[in-house]
């Protein structure tokens, strides 16, 4: 087995992978502070 190298492992992948889950977090986050909005100014 070869010694591990920083730096040489392509990660390419997984940054995709993390920038759509923040894009689905903040779309979830926004969408849920619309619902909150919305239920707070129908019940009142």
């Amino acid at each position: 087995m070869s010694e591990h190298k920083h730096g040489e492992m392509d990660i390419k992948e997984q940054e995709k992978t993390f920038a759509g889950f923040v894009k689905a977090s903040i779309w979830v986050a926004g969408v849920s502070i619309f619902i909150l909005v919305f239920l707070a100014m129908v019940n009142s």
